[in-house]
């Protein structure tokens, strides 16, 4: 098993409150593009800055070179978004774990492209997952148990296809070996019961929208 940390990559999308996304100390930190301005926020360095820089400052860049910052610089006319040549490189680079931070929000094309690179064909043995801190969205082909809230919300979407063979545990409303149609609505808002949930899947892929309740964030005492 790889010993490699996590790569979080930071995108220029919206966030409530980005201290609440759960980083660790040894972290990889890549900013994508604007994403940077939510690593400065939360008083950050980024171990990387890419993109075609059209949302980050030159004032931002010089303070990037100062710390010395890695930074690859993209042309604006290209053939795939600043977060897809981000994944790309954390994948080349070792990285088995990816965080997608701030990712949906903003320009209803981003999130959509955004979302797709959970399909990608080359993500064997790798885990890639969005998170802003509120909400996180995984892909399963198999089978997905996570930590939850009770009263949080949880919806299943199927990608790609109906996705059948369904069964879940910890959900308010259960499914039992049942079929979710991309035409319809059936999976949206289910209500997590306990301290985790459970969803698996016979046939085809499901998109897992797990929303935490908002809690007040508890402060550190010094």
């Amino acid at each position: 098993m790889s010993t490699r940390p996590r790569a979080v990559l930071f995108v220029n999308g919206e966030a409530r409150d980005p201290r609440r996304l759960k980083l660790l100390p040894d972290d990889y930190f890549i900013a994508v593009d604007g994403g940077l301005r939510y690593l400065f926020a939360l008083g950050l360095k980024p171990n990387l800055v890419l993109g075609d820089f059209d949302s980050i400052s030159e004032d931002e860049l010089a303070r990037c070179q100062m710390k010395g910052v890695e930074i690859l610089r993209y042309p604006s006319q290209k053939d795939q978004t600043d977060l897809e040549l981000a994944v790309d490189l954390a994948l080349a680079r070792g990285f088995r774990d990816i965080i997608i931070a701030c990712g949906l929000g903003g320009r209803l094309d981003h999130s959509l492209g955004n979302l797709a690179l959970l399909s990608r064909p080359d993500m064997q043995g790798a885990a890639l997952r969005f998170d802003d801190g509120f909400t996180k969205v995984f892909l399963t082909r198999a089978e997905l148990k996570l930590a939850c809230q009770p009263g949080d919300l949880v919806s299943l979407l199927p990608w790609h296809g109906e996705a059948r063979g369904i069964l879940t545990d910890g959900l308010a409303y259960p499914l039992k070996q049942e079929t979710l149609l991309p035409w319809q609505t059936r999976g949206i808002s289910n209500v997590c019961v306990g301290d985790e949930f459970t969803v698996s899947l016979e046939v085809g892929a499901l998109l897992v929208i797990h929303q935490t309740r908002e809690l007040p964030i508890q402060e550190e005492k010094p």
